[in-house]
């Protein structure tokens, strides 16, 4: 059950707020089209009875540029998979991304060593011109792939923005995936282009990738062309890489004009890739309509982004929320790019920023902030935050003591709205909410447009109770399918084979008598002693209270005919793992979870691994603890860490 300090909220909004809101300018728009709602939950009822209806109202509201529209919105609407959404309408992705061409700035970028760069909306409309261009006179056409071993930079907008406007496929990985995890995602979809760096900054370390480029092309048979960025300048020249051509080479400085490629709302856009620790990376392909819809639905209505915001996302290429961080363009806002460590050069380098460029919406991690916190930064205190309007948080469960947090130590006038969705749909099913207020540990809502239910094992609807979060109706943004699956087999085994015509998204979640929505862990985390189900979060935000604990994880290991629970903690340097500390623990599980969540066995070790997107990975170390192999390491960023879990010891007895 949610727990019962959530009934009162953290944050408000003033009745002045609200109304400035682009959410209730759209409430106001549909009132003026006869269609009255009291609140947000009645405008959300709406838009799940009335989908095909809502999703046209999303399509006008945001002025969605097209060679055409159709009358059909919806085909085949009672089956998932299968509905069609928008069968008839042709357009282009990237010409609603650059439908500003103004000297506004669209986005800055800036370093970990404080180097700082920027593009106007027409800079960015001139520069992608000339690499479209480039592309084009390499014979890449609608539906070839260009891919992207890049930083978080203005180049790789511009690379995407330039594919997209071909109506081509783009796909990305950022450069610290391993030799093996970029060919094992790339390898799959043979692309003709790949655009990348010579090297890159993290934590104070300058990255030479070079000969990581040469291993990953030369087992890449469809690459054609090798495009390179000086992206550090001390590094070798270009000419280090095989068969590669400079930026400056490679496009056409003669264009200034583009010709955007009119392609159907379901033919592809991006291709994504699950985290691949249980195998080859799933090649997950998103439309170009569903993907645009969504994501001004999010930005505009969900987030309240326009033209005065500046928004930010603590992202690399490989995690879902660049895709995301990207369509801010649609709505002409500024966004603000940053690559390197966080906490270099120090632990508030991010609140610096988000002072040094007036940053409004900020997003990151939960485990960011968890960090943070821990670092003792207090940023209330040091920092001015004048414009931020909005915090944002993914990637794993925001626990409730990150929301005091953020509350008491970063900003008390601010909307935390912790997101969960996910590559699968390149978007969100829970979101923030500007007209909403924020109760402690819950995601303020379901988004517009998505059935959103939480099913028990029998497939029947619970509130207030922990079960499976599904959606019961089709939406624009789901997949369009996988790459390579021609029969669709692999794409319904994934989300359609647990309850027939309904998607199950594979989080163990709660909706809460606010109508809010509570993430508990991911499914196939999910623990069970004596038949118990226990979401892996619940365990991790009682633990993480412990001051000496920087992090930790549990799994569940068969052991005696039954499940127990075991908790590895990685502790601050010097600490060391006594009965003290594990009595310590425990009590403070037992005290504030239930006796079965307090774990059988607890572990210390030195790390504990994460995938390249930073997400901690249960599965890897369930693997590892019962002897298994696992299958994939490459898809880990310190895959290193797992030889922590091996031969303990403590788990044998």
């Amino acid at each position: 059950m949610a727990d019962s300090l959530s009934s009162t909220p953290m944050w408000q909004p003033s009745t002045q707020r609200i109304e400035q809101t682009q959410l209730h300018k759209y409430m106001q728009n549909l009132k003026q089209q006869g269609l009255a709602f009291a609140d947000y939950h009645a405008l959300y009822d709406w838009s799940v009875a009335e989908s095909p209806s809502f999703w046209a109202s999303i399509w006008d509201y945001f002025n969605v540029i097209s060679e055409r529209r159709g009358s059909h919105i919806l085909r085949d609407g009672d089956k998932m998979p299968g509905a069609t959404w928008f069968p008839d309408a042709r357009m282009n992705f990237a010409e609603n991304l650059l439908r500003y061409r103004d000297e506004r700035t669209a986005m800055v970028f800036v370093n970990e060593h404080g180097e700082r760069s920027s593009l106007t909306y027409a800079e960015l409309y001139q520069q992608t011109a000339q690499f479209a261009s480039a592309l084009e006179a390499q014979g890449v056409a609608a539906g070839d792939r260009v891919a992207g071993l890049m930083p978080n930079c203005i180049e790789t907008i511009v690379a995407m923005l330039a594919t997209a406007s071909l109506g081509a496929v783009w796909a990305s990985c950022s450069p610290d995936f391993g030799v093996q995890g970029v060919v094992d995602r790339f390898g799959q979809i043979e692309p003709k282009v790949l655009v990348t760096v010579n090297g890159y900054f993290y934590n104070g370390k300058t990255i030479d990738l070079s000969d990581k480029i040469n291993q990953i092309t030369a087992q890449i048979p469809s690459l054609k062309n090798t495009v390179l960025s000086d992206f550090v300048a001390d590094l070798k020249p270009v000419t280090a890489i095989n068969n590669a051509v400079s930026w400056q080479d490679f496009i056409d400085q003669d264009a200034t004009d583009i010709e955007f490629v009119q392609r159907s709302f379901n033919d592809p856009l991006y291709i994504m890739f699950s985290s691949g620790t249980t195998g080859v990376p799933k090649c997950i392909v998103h439309g170009i309509g569903g993907t645009l819809l969504q994501h001004l639905k999010e930005h505009g209505l969900h987030c309240d982004l326009t033209r005065d915001d500046n928004l930010f996302y603590f992202t690399t290429c490989g995690w879902m929320m660049w895709n995301w961080m990207v369509s801010g363009l649609a709505l002409g806002a500024q966004l603000t790019l940053f690559d390197g460590s966080p906490f270099y050069p120090e632990p508030g380098r991010m609140m610096d920023l988000i002072d040094d460029e007036h940053i409004t919406i900020f997003g990151t991690s939960a485990k960011y902030l968890s960090a943070l916190e821990k670092a003792g930064v207090k940023p209330a205190q040091s920092h001015q935050l004048a414009t931020l309007k909005s915090v944002l948080t993914t990637g794993s469960v925001l626990p409730p003591e990150s929301f005091d947090y953020v509350y008491r130590d970063i900003k008390a006038d601010v909307c935390l709205s912790s997101i969960s969705g996910g590559t699968d749909i390149v978007s969100c099913f829970a979101l923030g909410n500007p007209i909403l207020p924020v109760y402690r540990g819950q995601l303020q809502c379901r988004g517009l447009g998505l059935a959103v239910n939480i099913y028990d094992d029998q497939g029947q609807p619970i509130r207030e109770q922990k079960g499976e979060l599904v959606c019961e109706k089709p939406f624009p943004c789901m997949p369009i399918g996988f790459w390579n699956d021609p029969n669709g087999a692999r794409y319904h085994s994934a989300y359609f084979e647990r309850f027939d015509n309904i998607w199950a998204h594979g989080d163990y979640a709660e909706l809460t008598a606010e109508q809010g929505v509570i993430i508990y862990g991911r499914s196939d985390a999910v623990l069970n002693p004596g038949g118990v189900r226990i979401g892996t979060a619940e365990i991790y935000r009682q633990v993480e209270k412990v001051d000496v604990v920087l992090e930790s994880i549990a799994v569940g290991q068969q052991f005696e005919g039954d499940e127990r629970v075991v908790l590895f903690v990685k502790l601050r340097d010097g600490q060391q793992l006594d009965d003290t500390l594990r009595q310590h623990i425990k009590t403070i599980i037992r005290s504030n979870a239930t006796p079965r969540h307090v774990p059988a066995v607890i572990v210390q070790v030195a790390d504990i691994p994460r995938t390249v997107s930073g997400k901690i990975t249960e599965i890897a170390v369930r693997q590892i603890i019962h002897g298994e192999t696992v299958k994939n390491t490459d898809a880990l960023a310190n895959p290193e860490a797992l030889d922590h879990f091996k031969d303990r010891a403590e788990l044998k007895t």
